[in-house]
């Protein structure tokens, strides 16, 4: 069945439109409206996003923020490592590493900061930990916010800049826990949170995105992929806010997950896994509307996308924001699904 088959949500991008910076002011930023009931598309801006939104809908925010998660090093030998951690295990790390390491390896980082690999896991995942002079290190976030570099995805074919910092980073993000940005939050400025806080019922849950959200699929069948896992944290009220809301609008695809993941269970409050894998053969029940951006081919993401258009009109809006040259992936235009 083709929406089943991995090659159906393959497409050609030119280079040229992957962003590799953000549009500014924000509100600048291309925004396709598709309209489920019409069948029909309208070009725009972000400017005009609240034009296309009723007052009825609840937007379901992703308020998670993104570590300086990319950290340099050498081993004692002076081989150049590069370190993505991923999070907290215990006292010790989950971490990918470039380069070749093996377990009791020492690697010096800036700054006085090491770390020593105790485990090389079968998924290519390592253990590591770290430590500040001979004292292991306490405070992981203000370790990777001394020495550590904003992990921009890796089709963002540069290294991170001052402004990136800033950038890469929702202006309500809050808790640290992701190493990579819920991309459609990036479009809201200061001036549209507010008035989103004014206009519309509003919440707020914590994804904390990790790496797997790049990471393609490569089964055949779509079915047979087993999506990564993140951790999701939903309070008492936003949870109450969600059951009784027959308009949920998604802030980008983490949103999405988040809600459809809550929406098969009877919790009055989460924390834990989350790892709900949306596609044509698992369709949302509770998201009415999405904002997000667009997704890299053949991505679980573009599979969320398709749950809630269809693949063929998904291709199809696809293919016309290549032809309108709207600018692709975490730093570029969106769409408004609704």
């Amino acid at each position: 069945m083709r929406e089943f088959s991995l090659e159906s949500y393959d497409y050609h991008l030119p280079v040229d439109l992957i962003a590799k910076y953000p549009l500014l002011p924000k509100e600048d930023a291309k925004l396709l409206v598709f309209h489920k009931h019409t069948q029909t598309i309208t070009h725009t801006t972000f400017r005009n996003l609240f034009d296309f939104i009723p007052r009825d809908y609840l937007l379901v925010f992703n308020n998670t923020k993104v570590i300086k998660a990319r950290v340099f090093g050498k081993k004692v030998s002076g081989a150049k490592i590069e370190i993505l951690f991923h999070r907290k295990v215990n006292e010790s790390f989950l971490v990918q590493i470039r380069g070749r390491v093996k377990s009791g390896d020492l690697i010096l980082l800036e700054q006085g900061y090491s770390a020593r690999i105790l485990d090389v896991l079968e998924n290519g995942y390592r253990i590591i930990e770290c430590f500040y002079e001979d004292q292991k290190v306490k405070s992981f976030f203000e370790m990777c916010d001394l020495i550590g570099h904003v992990p921009l995805p890796p089709y963002i074919k540069r290294e991170d800049e001052i402004a990136d910092a800033l950038e890469y980073q929702s202006v309500f993000a809050k808790h640290y826990g992701a190493i990579a940005a819920p991309t459609a939050s990036l479009h809201f400025s200061d001036a549209m949170m507010d008035y989103v806080k004014k206009n519309y019922e509003n919440t707020f849950l914590t994804l904390h995105v990790g790496a797997g959200t790049f990471a393609g699929v490569e089964c055949e069948d779509i079915r047979d992929h087993k999506i990564h896992s993140e951790i999701l944290i939903v309070n008492h009220q936003t949870m109450q806010k969600i059951k009784e809301s027959s308009k949920v609008l998604c802030i980008g695809t983490t949103a999405m997950r988040s809600v459809e993941f809550l929406a098969r269970r009877d919790v009055k409050e989460y924390e834990g896994e989350c790892d709900i894998f949306l596609h044509l053969g698992n369709l949302p029940i509770k998201t009415s509307a999405l904002l997000t951006n667009f997704h890299l081919p053949k991505s679980t993401l573009i599979m969320l996308v398709s749950s809630m258009v269809g693949l063929d009109t998904c291709m199809e809006i696809y293919n016309e924001a290549i032809k309108k040259s709207y600018r692709f992936y975490s730093y570029g235009d969106g769409m408004l699904i609704i």
